[in-house]
């Protein structure tokens, strides 16, 4: 199991330094050790891609990819230009994670239709898989979209594409058309029970192998009596399943009720003996979100500080 870390929006920065701090952070994986840098599209926060394109010029070996871009915002044409930009910016370092997001974003927050997202997903990838083949023009027509126009960005090839899959038609297009998934809240049961096998079918029966199942999942580092408020705060700071029917539907083929519960958090111990769980559940790469605690910014930065540091010493033993 690789291990990596997965970053969000970041309250403790000032906005004029969020930038700079995100650029500082993934340079600061790599000198660590970790294998890859996830950066999720969040609402109203940084651009992943472009934040991404530019960390791919500051660093040289990490893999750095997005985790995830809803596919509704952006035509995958257009989407295949800026990934192969980016991906030429990265040197061949990035992964572009893609999802049909969730109702809350793209209705009620961008005004968008929502209606049948996985179908959204199978036409998005006709695109820009025909455009990921190279340059020269890409003549797609489907249910969704009507598309004749040249790609002419890079001779390199197009990056490698996972994408959220929460159901089964969408883990069934993620093991038949990419290269895997993206999960959040999902804990072991869930991926060992449900995600992999069916990702798994999916990719034999299309003849495909190497399939990664890339699990985002918080820990916090902390005293046995501190694991519960942990838990709660990481359901309240990284958002609770109850908004997203897609969470909820996932959590029920798992142990558990919320974020939180996928946490792992305690002692050295405990933190490791739940890593060793995911990976022992089919995990390919772990995605850690490290959740600070403490009741100020500076007390938070420590808590951060021992919490990645004791991750970045598990990578040999995990893998």
């Amino acid at each position: 199991m690789r291990i990596g870390l997965m970053v969000g929006s970041d309250k403790e920065r000032s906005r004029a330094d969020r930038l700079t701090g995100l650029l500082d952070d993934g340079r600061a994986a790599e000198a660590d050790g970790f294998a890859s840098f996830w950066m999720p599209q969040v609402p109203g926060y940084l651009d992943a891609l472009t934040a991404v394109a530019l960390l791919g010029q500051r660093t040289k070996r990490i893999e750095i990819g997005t985790a995830v871009v809803p596919v509704q915002t952006r035509h995958p044409l257009i989407m295949a230009q800026q990934a192969l930009t980016t991906q030429a910016a990265c040197n061949g370092r990035f992964t572009l994670g893609l999802g049909p997001s969730h109702h809350w974003i793209i209705a009620d927050q961008l005004g968008l239709p929502y209606d049948r997202p996985a179908a959204l997903m199978r036409d998005y990838l006709d695109v820009l898989i025909a455009a990921f083949a190279g340059p020269g023009a890409v003549a797609v027509t489907n249910d969704s979209f009507r598309v004749c126009s040249p790609i002419d960005v890079t001779d390199a090839t197009g990056p490698p594409v996972l994408i959220a899959a929460l159901g089964p038609t969408m883990l069934r297009i993620a093991g038949e058309r990419t290269g895997g998934t993206i999960l959040w809240m999902a804990d072991e049961r869930a991926i060992g029970e449900y995600v992999v096998p069916r990702i798994t079918a999916a990719a034999e029966r299309a003849g495909r192998h190497g399939i990664r199942v890339v699990a985002g999942v918080p820990v916090a580092l902390c005293a046995d009596r501190d694991v519960d408020a942990a838990r709660a705060y990481a359901s309240e700071v990284l958002g609770h399943a109850d908004v997203s029917p897609n969470y909820v539907r996932l959590l029920e083929h798992g142990d558990a009720a919320d974020v939180g519960d996928t946490m792992a958090a305690g002692d050295e111990a405990a933190v490791r003996a739940r890593l060793r769980r995911y990976r022992d559940a089919g995990v390919t790469d772990l995605a850690v979100r490290v959740v600070p605690l403490g009741t100020d910014a500076g007390r938070r930065a420590a808590s951060r500080r021992r919490t990645q540091e004791f991750v970045v010493s598990l990578v040999d033993e995990l893998s």
